[in-house]
């Protein structure tokens, strides 16, 4: 099985995650199974199929994550030493050279990524596009309105 990249506090969500489902989701559906059952005909009670629904959900769920943390490459941003090299849990400035516009992003793993907290997946256009990059290097991103060209201002490991 190949191993996932993730960033530490991806790693502590996920397993914040399972601990929740483990020791509080599970056994709320185990009690409205039995609720359920003890109102008789299991034939056409709502409450027993909706809590089985519940059930099947919440132990995919444990087993998603269980297999997630252990194919997980757990990588602390403070620990890298990339001599100011983009790579996987670094923390990008950027500014378009045409209209000027900045942003930062954080280049994390597939589970972490929400483009509005500045998370941007590793296996993006724009993540691969500035993987491997230094500081004022230009990468090109073929983005949804075109070829966007960014230049990198700083990198750091946080």
């Amino acid at each position: 099985m190949a191993t996932l990249p993730i960033t530490k506090r991806g790693a502590d969500k996920l397993k914040a995650e399972l601990h929740q489902l483990k020791a509080f989701e599970r056994p709320a559906v185990i009690n409205a199974i039995a609720e359920a059952r003890a109102q008789g005909d299991l034939s056409e009670n709502a409450e027993y199929e909706a809590a089985k629904d519940k059930q099947g959900f919440v132990e995919g769920r444990i087993q998603e994550i269980e297999g997630k943390l252990s194919a997980a490459q757990i990588i602390d941003p403070a620990d890298l030493h990339a001599d100011g090299r983009v790579v996987f849990g670094s923390t990008v400035a950027l500014e378009d050279e045409d209209t000027g516009d900045k942003a930062s992003y954080q280049i994390v793993g597939e589970d972490e990524a929400d483009i509005k907290l500045g998370l941007v997946n590793v296996n993006s256009p724009i993540a691969r596009a500035l993987i491997g990059k230094e500081v004022g290097d230009v990468a090109e991103v073929q983005a949804p309105g075109g070829l966007r060209r960014w230049e990198v201002i700083s990198v750091s490991y946080l």
